[in-house]
């Protein structure tokens, strides 16, 4: 969880990762925010991933 948490800062800043996380619902993660697949126990891996997805994150920081 915490290297989760550092790549989600790492590429966003820490204001924007915490706001994306609560705020931005992604269809990839059936219609929940980050914070609500991580508590539903989805792969912390796909969350990543579709979070790179719906942002276009280069693939050599994903």
């Amino acid at each position: 969880m915490s290297h989760f948490r550092e790549l989600m800062e790492g590429e966003f800043g820490a204001v924007r990762a915490s706001s994306l996380s609560r705020d931005h619902v992604f269809a990839e993660l059936d219609g929940q925010t980050v914070e609500q697949a991580i508590e539903s126990g989805i792969d912390l891996r796909r969350v990543w991933r579709a979070v790179c997805d719906a942002y276009d994150v280069p693939a050599a920081r994903r």
